[in-house]
């Protein structure tokens, strides 16, 4: 249950990921205006060749859907969740510490079970369909996603994998993997982040346990869907599984922060849960949400086959809770492989109290670009995506700082600010000129943009 639309048993299973065998033949460009002409820089994409993507070692042919760049596939099989020592590393290896000792089954054994190796090309059925996510639904947008082709994607989020885990037989799990979305450009947004997805499920006999005379209580009714539950759910069995997902949060919370964490909850809408909550936690003074999180809808849980249980599902940013806890000003240095960032989370436990000694500070360079919008298909991200396959993690920022429209012509105008900076090296002028420029040319040509250079 880890998309946020404001837009995270015995013994572990764990199946480690191949690495990635990317061959990328003829990425489409998506192009409205087709041209010959080459970007005169070392860091363009490369020109497409034919109409298929070989991915962690399938085929995927490409149609009108496909928009995934060769910058993000490059991206594929990194697994910086299961890079031992790796900050993300740490944080997934303290919920799971915290899980597997809080929380035992009946035989003394760990109950969640933990699956951090799933593959992260899903299907449409996968990522949306199953989780009940309306046809029409914003999230399913072009502009927000990484297509493979009309059938398959990099998955937007852990949840994708909800509805076979359950149906498998599991009742109680986390996942954990590498997501990816098209969004801004800012320190704390990147097209490839990591969620853990957390689902338990509850029987009768287990939720209505420890509660005095629960034997008469039942977890389904014929009844109405309020802001409160959903029609199939007794208002007993909402509340009971409603108090037990906060509180596990809450201690999660409080085990990884330490004692006197403030939290608090905020009511929001997921499609696949209901009700719906955040969580924000109060820390050096600034409210910060951290995951979402929810009671799961009974027509999923039905579907997958687990008709006579009733469960919660919550979702979080491994990203999120390492920038907060190690103090980590910018979401590209997870991606670093200098020894000066990657030897700062080299201790001898996973709770060893690390903050982060910044690297040098290197001035960046700022230039901005104007140009005419084609029509009203075009869309930010689509140049966020441009932006960011050309210049890669030198560009540390992109803003749109002025949307202006011709009293006459009616055109749209938008003028973008990139900021340039390199996490660990000072930048030239000469060097971002030559990326500034194939951004330019490369946004005539790919998006059909008129140019105001």
């Amino acid at each position: 249950m880890a998309m946020l639309w404001k837009f995270m048993r015995v013994a572990k299973y764990s199946k480690t990921a191949l690495s990635p065998k990317i061959k990328v033949r003829g990425i489409p460009t998506n192009s409205r205006h087709s041209s010959s002409k080459s970007v005169p820089s070392d860091f363009a994409a490369n020109t497409p060749c034919s109409n298929t993507v070989e991915l962690l070692g399938k085929v995927y042919p490409q149609d009108d859907y496909s928009n995934v760049t060769e910058k993000i596939l490059s991206k594929v099989g990194k697994n910086l969740h299961n890079k031992k020592h790796h900050p993300l590393w740490l944080i997934k290896e303290q919920v799971k510490d915290h899980f597997y000792k809080q929380y035992i089954g009946r035989r003394g054994t760990p109950l969640f079970s933990v699956y951090d190796g799933l593959s992260p090309v899903v299907t449409i059925q996968q990522n949306f369909d199953s989780l009940l996510i309306p046809q029409n639904h914003a999230s399913r947008r072009k502009e927000d996603n990484y297509y493979l082709n009309r059938d398959h994607m990099l998955r937007a989020h852990t949840s994708a994998h909800q509805w076979d885990l359950i149906h498998s037989g599991l009742d109680a799990f986390l996942a954990v993997g590498d997501v990816y979305r098209r969004d801004t450009i800012d320190n704390t947004h990147y097209p490839v982040f990591h969620q853990m997805e957390g689902v338990r499920l509850f029987s009768c006999h287990e939720l209505f346990s420890s509660v005095k005379d629960g034997e008469a209580l039942q977890l389904f009714e014929q009844g109405h869907r309020t802001a409160h539950k959903q029609e199939c759910h007794t208002m007993e069995a909402v509340r009971l599984v409603e108090f037990n997902l906060k509180q596990v949060l809450t201690k999660l919370m409080t085990h990884i922060f330490g004692d006197g964490l403030q939290v608090r909850w905020v009511d929001c809408y997921f499609p696949f849960t209901h009700p719906s909550f955040e969580m924000e936690i109060n820390f050096q003074g600034e409210w910060m949400e951290v995951l979402g999180c929810g009671v799961m809808e009974q027509q999923l849980v039905n579907s997958a086959g687990a008709q006579d249980k009733i469960g919660w599902a919550f979702g979080l940013g491994l990203e999120r809770l390492a920038m907060i806890l190690y103090d980590i000003p910018d979401i590209r240095l997870f991606w670093s492989e200098d020894e000066r960032f990657l030897k700062q989370f080299i201790v001898p436990h996973i709770w060893q109290k690390i903050k982060f000694q910044p690297l040098s500070r290197y001035p960046p360079l700022i230039n901005d670009i104007s140009f005419w919008l084609p029509s009203d298909t075009y869309s930010k991200n689509d140049f966020y995506d441009l932006a960011r396959t050309i210049g890669g993690d030198l560009i540390e920022k992109v803003i749109l700082l002025d949307e202006f429209t011709h009293p006459k012509t009616k055109k749209v105008s938008h003028c973008y600010r990139i900021i340039y900076r390199h996490p660990e090296k000072t930048l030239t002028q000469d060097e971002v000129h030559r990326i500034h420029q194939a951004i330019e040319e490369s946004a005539v040509r790919e998006l059909g943009v008129e140019g105001r250079f």
